[in-house]
């Protein structure tokens, strides 16, 4: 435990639980700082890479058309790794795909908080809601975030942090509520994402190599979503009263970095702070129906007028495929929806006055993200190396196979396929290159004990989203532990997983327990014509 902490919190936890997680982040913190251990990481890749490489390391490739290939493990050492790893370390970087998101979205975001706009807002938001529904509003605004991800990561879990430094709550308590619900609840929502078509489209490919007539629709989740929404919400507030909060303790300002400002001000909103909300509201709204003009799909169609051209131009294109071009540019998308409001804002209150104040906010910004920066290199090569040597891809076909090896034939088999997805998600960070690689073992392999790919790809998404919050090969997990140590600047992997890990179990036991009753015990559909039992069509 942290020498900070006072005695009555300590007594709140007692017994086992609390003893392992200390002994997890006492034992993460031995550690050393998060850029020497993705170093270290990308050392130990190569090194691996080597021995798995002389030892011959192989699985067959599951997905369809293979045509009997294999994986095999590229090693670093080689010649041809050290000529790639040589050639590759600048585009690693710059390729990084959450480099690019976090500092583009951050210009927006930099202008919206110097101005003052962000901290106002938060100020609003703190003396406008009930004390007791900060937690269950985080949480359930994390998980309806992730429909559009980056949005998430860059902007609620900060904002989240701030909101609990206002109200003289631990931030960390705020990261970890935000974060649980953003990326731990990834397979809940109200909505149907961008992730879902691409997961449909890849159990279909799988089923129809037992099935060749089967289709899999985007939807298919969709009830089950809903349902995990409010299940998540209430296990994740949960976690945060009963475990996490109170093991934080309270909060010192003096473990902050210098980067950390002054604790936001919770005196009532002035008149011009009003009026500077009431343009900046106004702003907004013009803004969003620039977005709707551009993403409308035609004056053709007679219900939504707009130009349209953030729209897929493929007319056969349905639900979110339809929307494809404006999700991708949710990034952009961001930056207007700050940097308009939050110039109009500083404009009425005073605080920002030509665009060298824009231009000043947005350097400032850029300054803070420095440790992020540096993090990023040495993640991305990492996580560039691992995918190079093909090592996830087999542990990924190696832990189904292991899966197929008990010959199970009842609803029981989905423990342990829930498990191993968990397990392979702690190395391979993408839903969808996990899903490539196990569906089609895994999709035909249940279909033909009589279960419907409907239900096993809902499986397959308890088991991917649980373990998200612990691992570092999370794309995002490097801006999340950097942003953190703005308000406790000596954090450590150690305190992020032994913060996170509590979510993590709740998750994956309250989870898969709605799934079994959900599914084998009530009976009801995953999603939208989604059946639950499969039968092998007459002569298949």
């Amino acid at each position: 435990m942290k020498p900070d902490q006072p005695d009555s919190t300590q007594d709140q936890q007692t017994g086992f639980f609390k003893r392992f997680l200390a002994f997890v982040e006492w034992l993460g913190n031995l550690l050393p700082h998060p850029v020497t251990l993705f170093a270290l990481f990308a050392v130990g890749v190569i090194l691996v890479s080597q021995l798995a490489s002389s030892l011959g390391l192989s699985a067959a490739d599951p997905r369809p058309g293979a045509d009997g290939a294999v994986f095999t493990v590229r090693s670093l050492m080689s010649g041809e790794g050290i000529r790639w790893m040589s050639e590759s370390l600048v585009t690693n970087f710059t390729g990084f795909v959450p480099l690019g998101t976090v500092l583009v979205a951050l210009l927006g975001v930099g202008v919206a908080e110097k101005s003052g706009l962000l901290t106002t807002t938060v100020r609003a938001l703190v003396l406008g809601a009930p004390k007791n529904l900060v937690t269950v509003v985080v949480i359930f605004a994390g998980i309806m975030s992730n429909t559009a991800s980056e949005m998430g990561y860059v902007v609620l879990i900060p904002l989240a942090m701030a909101i609990y430094h206002s109200l003289g709550r631990h931030p960390l308590a705020g990261m970890a509520a935000a974060f649980a619900g953003v990326s731990g609840g990834y397979s809940a929502n109200l909505l149907i994402g961008t992730v879902d078509p691409l997961l449909a489209g890849i159990t279909e490919e799988a089923a129809q190599i037992l099935d060749p007539t089967y289709e899999v629709h985007p939807a298919v989740n969709w009830y089950f979503m809903i349902a995990s929404t409010f299940m998540i919400t209430l296990v994740g507030w949960f976690v945060s009263a009963k475990i996490v909060e109170p093991r934080l303790g309270n909060y010192d300002d003096r473990l902050a970095s210098e980067d950390l400002g002054e604790r936001a001000d919770l005196e009532p909103i002035s008149s011009i702070e009003r009026k500077g909300l009431l343009f900046a509201g106004l702003s907004m709204i013009v803004v969003l129906f620039g977005v709707i003009y551009v993403a409308g799909p035609g004056y053709e169609s007679g219900w939504l007028p707009g130009w349209g051209v953030l729209r897929n131009p493929d007319p056969t294109a349905v639900g979110a495929e339809s929307f494809r071009p404006l999700l991708r540019s949710v990034v952009p998308i961001i930056v207007v929806f700050f940097v308009v409001p939050g110039f109009v804002y500083g404009r009425v209150v005073g605080t920002m006055k030509t665009d060298r104040d824009v231009i000043d906010a947005m350097a400032g910004a850029m300054r803070s993200m420095g440790l992020y920066i540096v993090l990023v290199f040495f993640a991305a090569q990492f996580v560039a190396f691992f995918n190079y040597s093909g090592l996830g891809q087999i542990l990924a076909v190696l832990g189904a196979d292991a899966i197929v090896a008990m010959n199970l034939d009842n609803p029981l088999v989905f423990i342990p396929f829930i498990l191993m997805c968990c397990f392979v998600n702690l190395m391979l960070g993408s839903a969808s290159a996990q899903w490539a690689l196990t569906a089609p073992i895994f999709v035909p392999m249940l279909m033909t004990i009589g279960y419907s790919p409907e239900v096993i790809q809902a499986a397959y998404r308890i088991g991917d989203s649980t373990t998200n919050i612990i691992t570092p090969m999370m794309s995002y997990f490097g801006l999340i532990l950097a942003v953190a140590t703005k308000y406790q600047k000596n954090l450590g992997i150690g305190t992020m997983v032994a913060t996170m890990l509590p979510y993590s179990i709740f998750f994956l036991i309250a989870w898969t327990v709605l799934f079994y009753v959900w599914v084998f015990l009530i009976g009801l559909p995953v999603g939208p014509g989604a059946e639950t039992l499969y039968q092998m069509p007459v002569g298949g």
